[in-house]
């Protein structure tokens, strides 16, 4: 690559960047539904139509802003995982995980109301966020997985007769996930256990981000003294029912 080139690769980066922090500005100010190019090309003082050089549109922007937000979530999700040094104590890999979504979302909030808040009018997220979006459950599944090969089971399912008993095809999906991305190796994905198990990720997973949403939108207050404590006391219960020791 020419020096030419690689200077103007360099004032794309950086021109880039100064319109997605200025976007993300705008996220917590104005809200997802409220985000115009316009507005954010008065924020980075240039021109709409200089703008539209580096996002097409909105919606573009609002992809990359989607992609960024879910990616910083899930890598602090798994660093938290990855600096427990003891691999076998997936109780405290599973707090970490916990504490470190919520960090990331309280320090964020307008990319939280992005990410899970009401959805955008006229908005429809395209497939390349998927992967973004499933890192912070992959992580959670990945933790289940590793505290069930060692011998953790959920707490058992409702009685016959009760919705869901038995019936894994409602979490189907998920089990599908979990063998393409191989994160139970060696386990037997047919067991009913095992569905019983993923039912509980999956359960663990909303409730985590419902709890946060509760904290960020002022739901909580009046009920709950210490969030932080709060969501400590909810991430070692939904641990305890899937088997996992604090």
């Amino acid at each position: 690559m020419s020096p030419a080139r690689t200077a103007r690769a360099l004032a794309r980066e950086t021109i880039t960047r100064e319109i997605l922090d200025s976007a993300r500005a705008r996220l917590t100010t104005d809200g997802a539904a409220a985000l115009s190019l316009r507005a954010v090309a008065r924020d980075v003082e240039m021109v709409s139509s200089a703008v539209y050089r580096y996002f097409p549109s909105r919606d573009a922007l609002l992809t990359a802003l989607l992609i960024e937000s879910y990616d910083e979530l899930g890598a602090a999700a798994e660093a938290a995982d990855a600096a427990v040094a003891d691999r076998a104590d997936t109780g405290a890999r599973w707090l970490a995980a916990f504490r470190a979504v919520r960090t990331w979302c309280v320090a964020h909030p307008g990319e939280f109301g992005l990410l899970y808040g009401t959805p955008v009018p006229g908005y429809a997220a395209p497939r390349d966020t998927v992967v973004p979006a499933v890192r912070v459950v992959t992580v959670l599944a990945r933790i289940v997985g590793d505290a069930y090969a060692a011998g953790a089971r959920p707490a058992a399912a409702p009685g016959p007769g009760a919705p869901g008993a038995g019936a894994p095809v409602t979490v189907a999906p998920a089990l599908a996930f979990i063998a393409d991305h191989e994160l139970w190796s060696g386990t037997d994905l047919a067991d009913d256990a095992v569905a019983e198990a993923v039912r509980r990720t999956i359960m663990a997973w909303t409730t985590l981000f419902g709890l946060i949403s509760f904290e960020l939108f002022g739901h909580q207050v009046g009920s709950v003294a210490d969030p932080g404590a709060w969501l400590d006391e909810v991430a070692l219960r939904l641990a305890a029912d899937l088997g996992i020791g604090a």
